[in-house]
């Protein structure tokens, strides 16, 4: 497992939701410190493809959100992504002046927004939640409800081929209302580790009240009940804003904040579900920084993790214990991207040897050279113009 190279020159966001379509990578919204979080504008969306390790922007970032409104997302954070079939489903998220529950569909074969018309047990608008796709379903877990201020407490279902929302009813001993949790289905299970709870009654977050839990949980599919894992091994501490990604049927995190310890993390952990431990790893090759509201996306045998924000240099030590710590006046924000590979080949751990030392790359083939080039030179995002003609 080696972290085979770092690329700046990508999206620089923060808080974004992404979700791989084949062998590309598609992400959307979020924020970047600087911007007005006020205006109505329509979401941004960028595309990776993963073989060649570039970025473009996706032209339906340029449709005036005004004009189109009622197809539209406007530009948002805290939402969530997930892909069924060629369509990619986003729910919930926020600007700075309101919350969405609009469900807004993305096709990936003719490039355009829709809003599905949806029946049943709508939810409330909230952010921060997750969305998982088993079998034809979505579930939406957890989050920030901003109509009653509080963490949201019930869990929905959405049918993606019918468009019918349910809410769910689960038994069990049911983890903390939280927000900013990660969640990944791993056969008939739905898997939930962190996030950021409150000892508050009610649901409602008290910041100095924050709390972190270790805890790692799953709901069971079939019975819509809950169980506390128990697991045991290299238990990694509490945290929120990480990411979660699955591989072989287990479920890695990476990265994360704990407001209590006034601490960003850059570690990462593997979940065995079939012997309930988890495992500290030490990939090869330099990790990310410190971050968090970073997105981790597995694309066949490699992760993809880009984007999120870090303390500036020294400045973490100072917001330990102030309950300041989450203003983007401390942080900064990241447009880079690593990328983990499990299975890294002779020809990729070449590549690297020949840029750790500066190597000449002049006899060899033209595809070997561009190869290199993607893999070790900085993005510049151009326009990515689909065409759609007969032919």
């Amino acid at each position: 497992m080696h972290w085979i190279t770092s690329i700046e020159g990508g999206p620089k966001r923060v808080n974004h939701a992404a979700v791989s379509m084949g062998s590309k990578i598609y992400t959307f919204g979020g924020y970047c410190s600087g911007e007005s979080l006020r205006e109505y504008v329509s979401m941004d969306v960028h595309v990776l493809n993963t073989k060649t390790f570039r970025w473009t922007k996706h032209p339906v970032s340029e449709l005036p959100y005004f004009e189109n409104d009622d197809i539209l997302p406007f530009k948002r954070y805290g939402h969530t992504a997930v892909s069924y079939g060629d369509n990619i489903y986003i729910w919930g998220g926020k600007n700075d002046r309101t919350c969405c529950a609009v469900l807004f569909c993305f096709d990936t074969v003719w490039h355009c927004w829709t809003a599905p018309t949806c029946t049943g047990d709508i939810p409330f608008a909230r952010d921060g939640h997750t969305a998982c796709v088993w079998r034809n379903k979505m579930i939406v877990f957890g989050g920030y409800e901003e109509d009653c201020l509080a963490f949201a407490k019930s869990m929905y279902i959405l049918n993606l081929d019918t468009k019918h929302w349910s809410h769910i009813i689960t038994s069990g001993e049911e983890p903390s209302l939280r927000d900013f949790h990660t969640a990944v289905c791993i056969g008939d299970r739905m898997y939930v580790f962190g996030g950021r709870g409150s000892v508050a009654t009610n649901g409602i977050y008290l910041p100095r009240d924050e709390r972190y839990s270790s805890n790692l949980w799953y709901l069971d599919l079939h019975e819509n009940k809950w169980y506390n894992t128990k697991a045991t091994g290299d238990i990694p501490i509490g945290r929120r804003s990480h990411s979660a990604f699955v591989y072989n049927e287990k479920m890695y995190i990476f990265g994360g904040y704990n407001a209590v310890l006034g601490h960003h993390f850059n570690d990462t952990y593997v979940y065995d579900p079939k012997t309930n431990e988890w495992t500290a790893l030490s990939p090869n090759y330099s990790p990310p920084c410190r971050r968090r509201r970073q997105a981790c996306i597995a694309v066949d045998d490699r992760v993809f993790l880009f984007g999120g924000t870090s303390p500036i240099d020294g400045t973490e030590e100072n917001t330990r214990n102030d309950y300041l710590y989450d203003s983007d006046r401390k942080l900064n924000d990241h447009s880079d991207m690593y990328v983990l590979d499990f299975k890294p080949t002779l020809k990729t751990l070449a590549l690297i040897v020949t840029q750790k030392y500066k190597l000449d790359m002049s006899i060899l083939p033209a595809n070997l050279r561009t190869e290199y080039s993607n893999m070790f030179n900085a993005n510049n995002i151009t326009m990515n113009r689909p065409n759609h003609s007969a032919g």
